[in-house]
């Protein structure tokens, strides 16, 4: 006898909810934590990572992996199930169109991600209720900031491909964050990255060292310069 053959989830359009990720390994993600975000872009070719947004929380540290959001601009129905979904150390990152006229997210939503511990928020979009991000418990990036609220009446979709300031993130994709930007780095490159972006700061902190002496080699600059044909 043959088996009933297996129905496709068919979701409205406009509308997507995915499982969360995969976690990755709890040590990968707190050495992580420590790895500034300007080091993990040097180590991943200096062009990736945010354009436009700015931090609204402070200089705390955001480490986490992405449940991402795509939503209408200006509307959150779809924020609010995917902080449903999320678990503590999660990062919500939501592309809102760069949408600046309402706010995708505010205090209320803060208090939420506040008691679920998540590691933060990336935003395509505007927020609102400054005076209560300021406090810096939260991590939060985001393009703009408006009074306006949002409208809660969809479409949007959970855990599919996003892009936020120009950087396009994966579900599951480890997100750092700090005072100079926002990147993403695949979960499935984290582990050959981190100990890469552990050589580079042993190499900055010996180069600092040598600065604060004042005894930086003049070679490491004259070499290339005497390669672009300059007399020193």
């Amino acid at each position: 006898m043959n088996a009933e053959p297996h129905t496709a989830v068919v979701w409205p359009a406009g509308y997507q909810i995915n499982p969360r990720h995969e976690d990755l390994p709890r040590d990968i993600l707190e050495a992580f934590g420590k790895v500034p975000v300007a080091v993990a872009g040097d180590c991943m070719g200096r062009s990736i990572g945010t354009m436009g947004l700015n931090s609204y929380h402070g200089a705390k540290i955001m480490c986490g992996q992405a449940v991402t959001v795509r939503v209408r601009p200006g509307d959150n129905l779809m924020v609010h199930k995917a902080l449903m979904m999320a678990q503590a150390g999660d990062v919500i990152v939501i592309d809102g169109g760069g949408d600046l006229t309402q706010a995708i997210i505010g205090g209320l939503i803060r208090t939420t991600a506040l008691t679920k511990k998540l590691g933060g928020f990336v935003i395509d979009g505007a927020i609102r209720d400054l005076a209560e991000w300021a406090e810096g418990d939260v991590p939060v990036f985001a393009r703009g900031h408006t009074h306006r609220g949002p409208s809660k009446e969809g479409p949007g979709e959970i855990n599919v491909p996003v892009s936020v300031g120009g950087l396009v993130v994966q579900p599951g994709d480890l997100v750092l964050g700090d005072p100079d930007g926002v990147i993403a780095i695949p979960a499935e490159a984290a582990g050959t990255l981190l100990p890469k972006t552990l050589a580079h700061l042993d190499r900055e902190a010996k180069i600092r060292e040598s600065n604060m002496r004042g005894t930086s080699d003049p070679e490491r600059f004259d070499a290339i310069l005497r390669a672009k044909g300059l007399p020193v």
